[in-house]
């Protein structure tokens, strides 16, 4: 079973936690993403199981339950992605000019990479950067590497993994799965208010 649920930092941090969690939830910046994070996990599971962390920081179940997830964030939007299937990764983008995107492709992405953002119309290259990019830290945090990682991987490689990707509007969604999914507008569930 895979579970994908969709929703914005900026309602989702304001939803009802346990006191308890709103006491580890770190000051500053990162407050209102950890916050909205927590609440996808609590809509999604509840009671919420006991969450540690890895070795590269990578936030999980403790081993008595037998589920896996990942979340991830671009601007207001926040997703996660549940699993009982094994160790997941998702990534999520706004498609966004962003300044250099074209050298740092040049840094980042394979030969094979390449290939497909420069077979696109130059008008859907942004969109296929973005893509290709979303599919690159899917795999990384699915492994529980950091983001300095996503220059070892080549997206375009057959893989033991199961990598899939889906826009949805301005959003750019990949996931990496340890046994056959694919990501559609279909199958990612939207959060648009809490209890």
């Amino acid at each position: 079973m895979y579970r994908i649920v969709l929703g914005k930092v900026s309602t989702l941090s304001k939803g009802a936690l346990p006191s308890s969690l709103y006491a580890q939830a770190p000051q500053g910046k990162r407050r209102a993403r950890w916050l909205a994070g927590r609440v996808l996990l609590s809509h999604a599971l509840s009671p919420l199981p006991e969450i540690v962390y890895g070795e590269q920081g990578k936030p999980a179940f403790s081993a008595q339950t037998p589920l896996w997830f990942n979340l991830s964030h671009s601007g207001d939007d926040i997703v996660l992605l549940l699993s009982d299937e094994g160790e997941v990764g998702c990534d999520l983008e706004i498609i966004r000019p962003r300044h250099n995107w074209q050298a740092l492709a040049n840094a980042v992405f394979s030969l094979g990479e390449h290939a497909e953002m420069e077979a696109e119309h130059p008008d859907l290259q942004l969109a296929a950067f973005w893509r290709i990019w979303t599919r690159k830290e899917a795999m990384v945090k699915q492994r529980g590497g950091s983001a300095w990682q996503i220059v070892s991987v080549d997206s375009t490689l057959a893989s033991a993994l199961s990598v899939s990707h889906c826009q949805l509007g301005a959003l750019s969604l990949s996931v990496c799965t340890p046994t056959p999914f694919q990501v559609t507008a279909a199958s990612v569930q939207r959060l648009d208010a809490v209890a």
